[in-house]
């Protein structure tokens, strides 16, 4: 078989591998494509509409401090021949209220910065605003600065692992976890992957200065976050050389396979980027899940050195059904659990528990209702590990550490909350949304700015979407997929609506979208609704069960004290925040600040 013939036997099974878990490998991608890990083009394709001169002064700044501290000669002479380029193109479309896009947003802004460079470039950027600053925001800006790069280099940069194992089990299982996102920080080998994932960066950063060097590398690392999927607990060394040796005679087969797919991407720029996001991105992402197998097997067979890393079988055949069966014995345990029936309430008691999952208090039959919830999630999910439909990770190399008890195995998102503990949880995540929004404009502009209408350290809206989310949706919550698309809907609802009171009410926009793809209004817009949908996700699936275990280890009546603390104070800015609303430079005053941090209040 050729390898014009091979290539097309691998997209036919990367097709069919994604029919299986379609609209949940859209939404992995989907990711990627907002974190910046991948496919960007799936939402950055608008920025070819806008002039330089037409993007805000903050922009301006990051794509002068692109080459550096400060921007070549060369760089600026670019600049300039784009510039005029763009300028002859310049367009902004509507369809009705609906503006199709122009200058703002990540959807603009991934075109701008390239993803692989981008913490890189913002670090320099912050770095710049500390030494420009004269104030005591100094401070704030380094912490906000060192925060956001320890996420980006634990998490987000992570991500591409995490995703590139979600192919690999799918490529044979007929079932995926949302307990997958957690799986990279369950292994004993996290942090082990995260210097792996920080060294290819740092290279592939460093070859990208040779410009073709850069090229030549990214297909030589391009099998690490496979390799790191595999087996986290590799040495980040081995890792990166595994890949180049796995790549030789490779590189030119991949790079010709990425051009294959160049119709489609011609395509997606004139569905502005839709065909990426819906279709194309999984398609390829299961492409190089299907090359990096290929390529494994032949490594072996040739007996590249430290390929005996790679051992986790049962990633790429079934196990035998009674091994399955003796591994798996203990979970009869679950089934007993389940056969007695779960706790019933009664009257409206039962009925705010079955459809809202809210309860008034904790107590026996709440205890007896949470083992009866955990007993049946785990007895499916093990159901399902016994019939050869998913990965059995008690088979996994790294078993042993998996299986162990930790804090966040706990997190069963089947579950009612009490009134307490959804209380507690409005007012953190209000607050964590106020530390996030007040941090990105401290960092990209160099100053404090309170945040939002009200005038306490609080912006209700991330309180008020998560809860909505998690009450509304209840019945949801055992279909994610289901969960996060109806996230999106419920949050434009409640923002679109939240904008045009406030406006009516209070006289003024308190952000506005105008200029961001597919904004309606200038009051909701896609990027938003989707960035939404994924931390509803998030709030449901992790975020909230967590901090509710937490919870529920403190003491009840000193928590029901903080809360009707909280309420009062909440309420009393409230009120006063009607008649002396928070306004004014990076609030209302939106057309100043970053499209980065023009985000709701």
């Amino acid at each position: 078989m050729n390898k014009r013939e091979q290539r097309r036997t691998l997209k036919r099974f990367a097709k069919d591998k994604i029919k299986k878990h379609y609209l949940f490998y859209v939404i992995i991608c989907l990711v990627a494509a907002i974190t910046g890990i991948a496919y960007t083009s799936s939402i950055g394709l608008f920025k070819s509409m806008v002039s330089y001169d037409e993007l805000p002064q903050q922009q301006q700044t990051e794509y002068d401090t692109v080459s550096g501290v400060q921007a070549s000669d060369v760089l600026e002479q670019i600049l300039n021949d784009i510039q005029k380029d763009e300028e002859k193109q310049k367009s902004t479309g509507h369809l009705g209220i609906i503006e199709l896009g122009k200058a703002d947003g990540v959807f603009a802004n991934f075109i701008n910065i390239r993803a692989q460079g981008s913490p890189v470039f913002s670090l320099i950027s912050a770095v710049q605003s500390i030494i420009r600053t004269k104030s005591a925001a100094t401070v704030g800006i380094a912490i906000c600065s060192l925060l956001m790069l320890l996420i980006w280099i634990f998490f987000i940069n992570t991500y591409s692992v995490v995703m590139s194992r979600f192919f690999l089990e799918g490529r044979i299982y007929e079932k995926l976890s949302v307990d997958g996102f957690l799986w990279l920080i369950r292994q004993k080998g996290f942090f082990n992957a995260v210097l792996t994932l920080l060294l290819q960066y740092i290279f592939q950063f460093l070859w990208n200065l040779t410009i073709i060097g850069g090229l030549i590398k990214s297909y030589s690392y391009a099998m690490v976050p496979y390799i790191v999927a595999e087996n986290p607990e590799i040495k980040p060394l081995e890792a990166i050389t595994l890949s180049r040796k796995m790549m030789n005679g490779h590189k030119w087969e991949l790079f010709v396979a990425d051009w294959s797919f160049l119709l489609w991407d011609l395509l997606d720029i004139f569905t502005f980027g839709l065909t990426s996001l819906f279709y194309l991105a999984p398609y390829k992402a299961g492409l190089y899940a299907e090359y990096y197998v290929q390529w494994r097997n032949q490594a072996k067979e040739q007996n590249i050195k430290n390929t005996d890393e790679l051992n986790d079988t049962y990633l790429y055949q079934f196990a035998d059904k009674k091994i399955l069966s003796e591994v798996y014995a203990d979970v009869e345990r679950y089934r007993k659990t389940v056969k007695k029936g779960s706790p019933m309430k009664q009257g409206v008691a039962k009925f705010f528990a079955d459809i809202f999952g809210v309860v008034l208090f904790y107590d026996k039959t709440e205890q007896e209702y949470s083992d009866y919830m955990e007993a049946k999630v785990k007895l499916k999910w093990s159901d399902y590990v016994c019939m050869q439909k998913m990965y059995p990770s008690r088979l996994s190399p790294n078993s042993s550490k998996e299986e162990k008890r930790l804090m966040i195995d706990s997190l069963h998102y089947i579950r009612h909350y009490s009134v307490t503990s959804l209380i507690a949880i409005f007012f953190l995540l209000c607050f964590v949304g106020w530390l996030w929004e007040v941090g990105m404009h401290l960092v990209s502009d160099g100053v404090f700015v309170n945040r939002g209408v009200m005038h306490g350290p609080w912006l209700p809206i991330y309180g008020t979407g998560s809860i909505m989310i998690m009450l509304l949706l209840n019945k949801f919550r055992t279909k994610p997929v289901v969960e996060f698309f109806s996230a999106v809907v419920l949050c434009g609802i409640v923002e679109y609506f939240t904008s045009l009171y406030m406006e009516l009410s209070l006289g003024k926009k308190w952000w506005d979208y105008s200029g961001y793809f597919l904004n309606i209004d200038g009051r909701i817009c896609a990027e938003g609704l989707l960035v939404f949908g994924i931390g509803g996700v998030a709030v449901v699936y992790l975020i909230a069960p967590f901090l509710d275990n937490m919870l529920k280890k403190l003491n009840v009546k000193a928590v029901a004290t903080v809360c009707i603390l909280l309420v009062t104070v909440f309420i009393g800015d409230s009120v006063y925040s009607r008649k002396h609303p928070n306004a004014g430079k990076g609030i209302t005053d939106y057309p100043a600040v970053s499209s980065q941090t023009d985000i709701n209040t």
